[in-house]
């Protein structure tokens, strides 16, 4: 049986090479030596994640694993196991042939693998950007038979370790699809064909680091044509907080709902004042982070746009912060924190607009453990050094002090994390991150609980929530509001 397969790999082989295929003698070897060590998905992978938006930069991301782990199997399983000689070129025109021939093992194909393994990757992510490039990946596996470097088993193989490295990192680190915060608990949101009776706020300066600054009001008017847009902000624009009452006064007399277009600080604000008003919440992600949006599984506005005109909502859990248990305070979406943090978001927005978001986040990160003191805080009645407390509106996926998003918006807890400050806490944190055991160090503290006192705050004390930074006051409760916020979001079929 082996034989037999071996001698139809190389009758097929040499039909191949026997044919002429017009036109392929210009692209197919250029296009083999492109892929050489990866470089054409690399380069792919660059400019999409640098032109794109974040689900594009998530499947370059994906896109790239899935290829590491497949070269990684091929150089090492697949050629150490298998010694198997390059196919001879006596029938393959010397015009296709490469300058410089491989020399390692003909089997499997490491270019079809890394082009398979690219391809599905991408394609778990987004299945059109996955069929986009799929003409690519089986134009450049196809290469290596017409160029004589492989014969055709070499690839059909190299492209299954491809497809299995890609469906391997998608076990090791899920796909949105298959994470999806779940729909429980549904509510009721009225369907708004085309946006009729949408009442939305956009906030002009929400994720400007310079450069132009966007239509909001045609953005918007692209996916949702009948929707009443306001945009505020800016020297000459009206406040955010009188433009979103207005709104919601218009879309109550409307029996419609509110929709903003903004950052997580801006859907804060809002969220506030739909909840007052009994109105369902639209978000259309117009910030730096977006934080709420991608964890509700909004990331674009055609994806809100679609739940607007469908009705599909959930409801939400609102956290709170207040100055006592019985006293008026503010609310957060995603995250509260006091001690180090703060101070980083400080530096970071005072450095943002001259250089750049993300040099800002390196600058100020590396100013705040050169410079920062724990505090001392009385946390639920017990004293504690704190070199920052953290608090979660629902839990957050992530080990440790490096929260990353959340599976339930509706869960009812509060995701508290305590970095403990005393002698060399910093550089046991650190150590504890390098070795990848961040969860089981002393020196951080969890726990999931309905409602955190803190007290005896030292004076000018900063606190931040969802990306804004304000005094702290003397004493504060933190306690949840669950399922008090109806949102917009698609909902699984």
């Amino acid at each position: 049986m082996r034989s037999l397969l071996s001698h139809l790999d190389r009758r097929t082989f040499d039909l191949i090479a026997r044919r002429d295929w017009p036109g392929a003698q210009r692209v197919l070897p250029r296009l083999t030596r492109s892929a050489n060590h990866g470089l054409l998905w690399l380069g792919l992978a660059a400019g999409a994640a640098a032109l794109g938006g974040r689900p594009v930069r998530r499947a370059a991301l994906r896109g790239v694993a899935s290829l590491a782990v497949a070269s990684a199997t091929v150089n090492t399983l697949g050629k150490g196991s298998v010694r198997r000689q390059r196919p001879v070129l006596d029938t393959v025109p010397v015009i296709r042939q490469l300058q410089r021939q491989p020399v390692t093992s003909s089997f499997p194909s490491g270019h079809a693998a890394s082009a398979v393994a690219f391809a599905t990757g991408v394609a778990f992510e987004n299945k059109w950007w996955g069929l986009a490039l799929a003409p690519v990946a089986a134009s450049v596996a196809f290469s290596r038979v017409y160029t004589g470097v492989h014969y055709p088993g070499d690839v059909l193989a190299g492209a299954a370790l491809g497809a299995g490295a890609a469906f391997a990192v998608r076990g090791f680190a899920p796909t949105r699809a298959q994470l999806a915060p779940p729909a429980r608990p549904r509510a009721e949101a009225p369907a708004l064909p085309a946006g009729r009776g949408l009442v939305v706020v956009a906030n002009r300066g929400s994720g400007q680091r310079g450069g132009p600054v966007p239509d909001r009001a045609a953005e918007v008017h692209g996916v949702l044509p009948e929707a009443e847009v306001t945009v505020c902000g800016g020297e000459d624009g009206e406040p955010l907080d009188k433009a979103l009452e207005d709104a919601a006064e218009r879309a109550l007399a409307l029996g419609g709902a509110l929709g903003v277009v903004g950052g997580d600080g801006t859907v804060n604000a809002a969220a506030a004042v739909a909840a007052r008003h009994g109105l369902p919440l639209a978000v259309l992600p117009g910030g730096t982070l977006n934080h709420f949006a991608y964890d509700l599984g909004i990331e674009t506005y055609a994806e809100a746009a679609r739940a607007v005109e469908s009705g599909e909502a959930v409801a939400v859990d609102v956290a709170r912060f207040r100055a006592g248990p019985h006293l008026e305070g503010h609310q957060f979406l995603n995250t509260f924190s006091i001690g180090a943090y703060p101070e980083l978001v400080r530096i970071r927005e005072r450095w943002a607009g001259r250089i750049g978001a993300w040099p800002a986040g390196i600058l100020a990160a590396w100013e705040v453990l050169r410079t920062a003191e724990p505090l001392s805080l009385r946390i639920n009645g017990e004293r504690r050094a704190v070199w920052l407390l953290f608090a979660g509106n629902c839990q957050y996926r992530g080990l440790g002090f490096a929260p990353v998003r959340r599976h339930d918006l509706a869960d009812g807890v509060l995701d508290v994390r305590v970095v403990h400050g005393g002698r060399l806490a910093r550089t046991r944190l650190l150590v504890a991150a390098l070795m990848g055991t961040p969860s089981s160090s002393p020196v951080l503290g969890e726990a999931r609980l309905s409602r955190l006192q803190i007290s005896e705050i030292p004076e000018d004390t900063q606190l931040a929530f969802d990306g804004e930074v304000a005094p702290a006051t003397r004493e504060l409760t933190l306690d949840k509001q669950n399922e008090a916020l109806r949102v917009y979001r698609l909902l699984p079929e």
